[in-house]
């Protein structure tokens, strides 16, 4: 991987929670439960298909070894959340969680990819 790859890779998943920041929760503010549908689709299809979907894709997987964008999305919201003062402590059952779940469903991926 090159530094322009390997700089690119880190702002393709800086941009994905950064968008959902962004627009998702003014767009369920502003058209409710249908604008975070759209905000699902616009956001999630947009940011996927300049990360991976691209001839030239923004992020560089290499080596094997595959993250989906969720986790991108997850740790950014999660510490943006955490830098404007969100209650961590109460959160980190619905951490491990989700680190449950996402082992969980990588170990079953496994399994057929």
């Amino acid at each position: 991987m090159t530094l322009g790859q390997a700089i690119a890779t880190v702002f393709g998943g800086f941009l994905f929670p950064f968008v959902i920041r962004m627009v998702w929760g003014k767009m369920v503010e502003t058209f409710g439960a249908p604008g975070g549908w759209v905000a699902a689709a616009f956001v999630v299809g947009t940011l996927w298909t300049i990360n991976h979907g691209l001839d030239n894709p923004m992020i560089t997987q290499s080596g094997g070894v595959w993250i989906d964008m969720a986790v991108a999305g997850g740790v950014g919201v999660y510490v943006a959340s955490a830098v404007k003062g969100g209650k961590i402590k109460g959160s980190l059952t619905n951490l491990a969680a989700a680190l449950a779940g996402g082992v969980l469903g990588g170990f079953i991926l496994s399994l057929f990819l």
